[in-house]
């Protein structure tokens, strides 16, 4: 979990995906994702964690659905969704959590 509170505690914010390669919903949003993390580029990152290989993670911040989408910064949850997002939704929200 120590390497958890380090991919968090940055001053960009931080987009976690939390999916599983056998939810279709999870597997659509790889490619959204690759278009955000192009977009928004050094101004923050993204993070893609497999639920079924970081169980007790996901079971610490209750991730029932997927996908599930957070965004923290400064180790701070700030944003927090589950379902399908679109690409410009979630790159304006990071953009505005990276000012």
């Amino acid at each position: 979990m120590s390497k958890f509170g380090e991919l968090i505690d940055l001053n960009v914010p931080v987009l976690l995906d939390f999916y599983t390669e056998w939810n279709e919903d999870s597997v659509s949003m790889h490619p959204v994702l690759r278009d955000v993390a192009a977009a928004v580029g050094d101004k923050g990152k993204v993070i893609k964690i497999d639920v079924d290989k970081n169980n007790k993670l996901a079971e610490a911040l209750r991730i029932k659905s997927l996908p599930t989408l957070i965004i923290y910064k400064n180790g701070e949850m700030k944003w927090r969704q589950s379902g399908e997002q679109d690409a410009n939704t979630l790159i304006g929200i990071m953009q505005e959590y990276a000012s």
